[in-house]
C-alpha cells in the first residue's frame, strides 16, 4: 500500500520487520527483496508520490516535482549541481535508462585494493541476469537512434574508437525524448514501475512526504525511527511517524545517506563517513549545426563511446581518459537555462535550437570530496583541480573532436566566459583557458556515493560486506554510499545488484 503524508493524521506508531529510508534504486530493490522473502516491510520517502498521470511533460512541472532541491542545489562553492531524486522511485524517474552492469575491471579493483568481499562477478552475476529480466534492459534497436546519437557514432567510428550500444531499461518506448521529466507512457522501467510496483503488490507499506529525522537507540540497537510527516506544497511538519522495526535500512542516495548518518552524530566513531565522495561531475559542450538536429527527441543515449572510460597513465603522468562520451539530450527549457549569454544573444541561440546537438562525458572521479554538516547544513566538496581537472580538459578535448567530426560549425562550452569555438585547431587553447574556479562552467553531478563506504572495519570504512554500519547491530545502508569508488559506468545496475546481497544479509539477521 502507498499512503500519502495527507492521508497521515496527527501522530502515528507503527511496527515492522523492516524500515527502509530512501525509495530508489536501493531502498526500493531491498524492499521488493524482502517482501518476496514474506518480510513486513514500511518504506518511506521524503518526496512524493507520482505516476504517469502526473507526468505532464513540462520540464519546470516536472522539475519541481520529481528533482530534488528543484534543481538548485549546488556544491558548497557552486561548482556543480547537484542531481538527485525526491520523489517514490528516486532518481530512477528522471534517469536516462542507462543500465550497465559494474565493468569487471571494477569489481576487480574494489576486490584487490580494497579488500570488498562478497561482491564479485560470480556473486553478483545472477542478480544481474535477473535484474535485467525484471527491467526489460536490452539495446535498442536503430528506430530508436537519433540523429545526434547517428553522429557520434559515426564519428568514434571514424576515429576507431572503441564505442557501444547503451543498454537500456524500457519497454515499448513512445520515443517522446521526455525522460528527465518522469515516463508519461510507463514505457522506462524506472523502480516506480518495477520494484516499488512489486513491493507495492507483495504487501510492502510505502509512505510518501515521510521525512526521516532521528534514530532512537538502545545501547548499540536502533529501537525506533521517528520521521516527520511534512505537507508537500509548504514541506511544512504536519504530524509524526514513529517506526519500530527490527532491522533499519538507509537507502536514501548518495547525498540523502550521509547527510542522515552524520545528523545521527555517527561521525566521531566512524571517521570516514562523509568522506571519499564522489558523484561522476559532467562537462558538456554545445554544437551548432546548419541543419535540425532536435536533440530532445528520441531516446538520449543509444550509443556510448566507451574507448577512455579507464584513465591512461604513462607512469603516474596522465595521459588520458577516465569518463564516459555520450551524445547529450537536454529540452528546451533546460537548454535555455544552461546557454550562454542573455539578452539578444540568448535569443539567437534559442530561435535556432532545432539546429543545436552535444555532446556530454560523465567523469570518474579521480579525487575524492565530501559530505559535512556546518551547524546541521549540508556542505559537499566536488575538487575539480588536480586529476579531476585534468580528466574534466581532456573529456572537453575528445567532445571537440567528435563534435567536428560530426558537422558542427560552433562549438559552445557554456563557460562563464561563453568560450566559442568553429575550428579544430582551436581547441587545445580553448580548453587549456577554461577557468575551473567556482561557477564558471554548468557541470551536473547525477551520480554520488562514496561517503558511507564498504569496508572490513571503521579504521576504513562506515558499513561491512553485509552492509551493516560498523558497531550496530541492526542498521544498514544499501545504496551508492558503500561503493569504495564510482563504478565507472551508470550506477543504477551496480546499485540494484548490492541491494540483493544487503537484502539478503538483512533477512539472515530477523
Amino acid at each position: 500500500m502507498i499512503t500519502h503524508g495527507r492521508e497521515l493524521t496527527g501522530d502515528t506508531r507503527i511496527d515492522c520487520d523492516v524500515v527502509v529510508v530512501g525509495s530508489g534504486c536501493g531502498g526500493a530493490t531491498l524492499a521488493m527483496r524482502l517482501a518476496e522473502e514474506g518480510r513486513d516491510v514500511v518504506v518511506l520517502e521524503q518526496g512524493g508520490h507520482y505516476t504517469s498521470r502526473d507526468f505532464d511533460q513540462r520540464e519546470a512541472n516536472m522539475l519541481a516535482k520529481i528533482d530534488g532541491g528543484r534543481g538548485l542545489d549546488t556544491s558548497e562553492d557552486g561548482s556543480v549541481s547537484l542531481t538527485y531524486g525526491n520523489n517514490v522511485g528516486g532518481a530512477s524517474v528522471h534517469y536516462w535508462a542507462d543500465s550497465y552492469r559494474t565493468p569487471p575491471d571494477r569489481l576487480a579493483r574494489w576486490a584487490e585494493e580494497f579488500g570488498i568481499e562478497g561482491h564479485d562477478l560470480a556473486a553478483l552475476s545472477p542478480h544481474f541476469d535477473r535484474i535485467e529480466r525484471d527491467l526489460n534492459v536490452h539495446e535498442a534497436d536503430d528506430s530508436y537512434v537519433n540523429e545526434m546519437n547517428r553522429r557520434v557514432l559515426g564519428a568514434a567510428r571514424a576515429f576507431g574508437w572503441d564505442v557501444k550500444k547503451v543498454p537500456q531499461a524500457r519497454r515499448g518506448c513512445a520515443r517522446s525524448g521526455h525522460c528527465m521529466q518522469g515516463c508519461a507512457y510507463d514505457a522506462k522501467q524506472s523502480q516506480l514501475v518495477t520494484h516499488i510496483a512489486r513491493a507495492d503488490a507483495l504487501g510492502a507499506r510505502i509512505h510518501s512526504d515521510v521525512r526521516a529525522e532521528r534514530l532512537v537507540w538502545e545501547g548499540s540497537r536502533v529501537a525506533a525511527l521517528e520521521a516527520t510527516v511534512v505537507d508537500r506544497g509548504t514541506q511544512q511538519p504536519r504530524g509524526t511517524l514513529t517506526v519500530r522495526a527490527k532491522q533499519v535500512v538507509v537507502a536514501a542516495g548518495g547525498y540523502g545517506t550521509p547527510t542522515f548518518l552524520l545528523k545521527q552524530g555517527l561521525k566521531e566513531r566512524l571517521p570516514h563517513l562523509g568522506e571519499h565522495f564522489f558523484c561522476n561531475p559532467c562537462p558538456m559542450i554545445h554544437a551548432v549545426y546548419d541543419e535540425p538536429i532536435v536533440q530532445w527527441r528520441n531516446i538520449p543515449a543509444a550509443w556510448g563511446v566507451e574507448e577512455f572510460r579507464l584513465a591512461r597513465f604513462d607512469g603516474d603522468r596522465y595521459v588520458e581518459g577516465g569518463y564516459l562520451l555520450m551524445p547529450n539530450q537536454l529540452q528546451p527549457a533546460m537548454l535555455a537555462a544552461v546557454l550562454p549569454g542573455a539578452g539578444p544573444a540568448h535569443r539567437a541561440l534559442m530561435a535556432n535550437l532545432a539546429n543545436l546537438g552535444g555532446t556530454i562525458a560523465w567523469i570518474d572521479d579521480a579525487e575524492e570530496g565530501s559530505i559535512r554538516l556546518e551547524g546541521g547544513v549540508r556542505k559537499i566538496h566536488v575538487p575539480l583541480d588536480g586529476l579531476n581537472g585534468q580528466i574534466l580538459r581532456d573529456a572537453w578535448i575528445k567532445q571537440c573532436r567528435v563534435l567536428f567530426e560530426t558537422g558542427a560549425k560552433e562549438l559552445i562550452f557554456g563557460d562563464a566566459a561563453d568560450t566559442r569555438i568553429t575550428r579544430p585547431d582551436e581547441a587545445e587553447a580553448a580548453v587549456a583557458s577554461i577557468d575551473l574556479r567556482p561557477s564558471r562552467n554548468v557541470l551536473a553531478a547525477p551520480h554520488p556515493g562514496g561517503c558511507a563506504r564498504m569496508g572490513r572495519d571503521a579504521s576504513d570504512s562506515v558499513v561491512g560486506f553485509d552492509h551493516r554500519v560498523h558497531g550496530t547491530d541492526n542498521l544498514y545502508v544499501a545504496d551508492p554510499s558503500v561503493f569504495p569508488t564510482a563504478p565507472s559506468v551508470d550506477p543504477s545496475l551496480t546499485i540494484m545488484a548490492f541491494s540483493y546481497v544487503a537484502a539478503a544479509a538483512v533477512d539472515a539477521a530477523l
